[in-house]
């Protein structure tokens, strides 16, 4: 188990994967609040690339931290703004399913 968590690969299949999930929900899920968990796997995938590259191959090893936590700060700021908008928009349409909203198309 060890030698499994000391290589590269194995921590850009796990990135790949969080960030293929996070698409394929993106791309399949109905509500709004499944887009949201879709689209922080997708972050999740994101930051655990850039750490796996970070201790890797990078000579310096705080570059990868502060970009990962950058990542997570957004990811926290997007989180709030898109609940506080998803609570609106079901207390005017009192639905969360993205295909009944049909109503916002400009």
């Amino acid at each position: 188990m060890l030698a499994l968590s000391s290589q590269l690969n194995t921590y850009l299949f796990l990135a790949a994967f969080l960030f293929a999930a996070g698409l394929y929900g993106l791309v399949q899920r109905r509500s709004l609040i499944g887009m949201l968990i879709s689209g922080e796997l997708v972050l999740s995938g994101a930051s655990v690339n850039l750490m796996a590259f970070n201790h890797f191959l990078a000579p310096d090893p705080t570059v990868g931290q502060i970009f990962t936590l950058f990542i997570m700060g957004i990811a926290a700021a997007e989180a709030a703004i898109a609940l506080s908008i998803i609570i609106a928009v079901y207390r005017n349409y009192q639905t969360i399913d993205a295909e009944d909203l049909h109503d916002l198309q400009g």
